[in-house]
């Protein structure tokens, strides 16, 4: 990654461009040839105002723009497709309110502006300037310490995302983690449960302890169990809950106890009412 010396070229990049760059900074062009691929990019940043007008709904770089520091607009341009997909086709088959898409909007446009002020600091590190060198320096210190750089990298992977489900157990609202699991058909894991695109409830406590008759059309009800840690990367180790409700795009709807309370207004908020006996 160059900084050109003059901004506002507008035809493709060429070998020979990439060649006079390395030149002009290091002195060499290190013999460089046969690229897979030169391109040519700005750190403009901007971010649409809403993801959701109407019947028009925007994702990816429709939706926000910025320098591609750490490869995290794909990352976050296929999450907005996939929290998107599963609610868009909950609404065209009518099994969830028109309104439930404002879910998608309230969800992902927290985690794209993020995304915008992470690059933008990046990009103002790399700035030649005495004091943004000393800043580095800084931050280079900082990073050497375990709990900066875990919360730095599940930041930059998206893997820290927590969408505001509300108050209980610090899995809501996060992504599930890939656990091994043992089941009735043998050892699973646990996004496997997920290729289908259908929500997952895992119950961990007493086999047939849950009852989910209303929605069993839309929800797998897997009793399983867990040897190990429960872990995520921006928490570390978790309580292990008593059972799961996971959400198409592998999010935690909600976190159960033996009660289960809260169960019944969980699938009918992310899954739709229930169906008629």
């Amino acid at each position: 990654m160059l900084t050109e010396q003059h901004v506002g070229a507008t035809a493709e990049p060429t070998l020979r461009d990439l060649s006079d760059a390395l030149i002009t900074v290091y002195g060499t062009d290190y013999g460089v040839h046969s690229p897979t691929s030169i391109s040519r990019f700005t750190d403009m940043t901007r971010q649409a105002a809403a993801y959701r007008d109407r019947r028009v709904l925007l994702a990816g770089d429709a939706a926000h723009v910025h320098a591609p520091d750490g490869g995290q607009g794909l990352n976050t341009g296929v999450q907005d497709a996939v929290n998107l997909g599963w609610k868009l086709a909950q609404v065209v088959n009518e099994t969830s309110p028109e309104s439930f898409l404002d879910t998608y909007h309230a969800e992902r446009h927290p985690v794209g502006a993020r995304v915008l002020r992470n690059t933008m600091a990046q990009v103002a590190l790399r700035r030649p300037d005495d004091r943004i060198k000393a800043l580095r320096d800084t931050m280079s210190e900082l990073l050497s310490m375990d709990e900066p750089r875990r919360r730095f990298a599940a930041m930059m992977s998206n893997l820290d995302i927590h969408y505001d489900l509300g108050d209980g157990h610090p899995l809501l609202g996060r992504r599930m983690p890939d656990l091994d699991l043992v089941t009735a058909n043998g050892p699973l894991r646990v996004f496997t449960l997920l290729h289908d695109g259908r929500p997952v409830l895992l119950n961990f406590g007493e086999a047939g302890g849950v009852d989910i008759t209303p929605w069993a059309d839309r929800v797998q009800l897997i009793d399983a169990e867990h040897v190990g840690t429960w872990e995520l990367p921006a928490l570390g180790a978790v309580t292990a809950p008593t059972a799961v409700l996971i959400r198409p795009d592998g999010y935690v709807a909600w976190v159960g106890d033996p009660t289960q309370l809260g169960l019944a207004d969980a699938l009918t908020t992310w899954l739709g009412p229930p169906t008629a006996a």
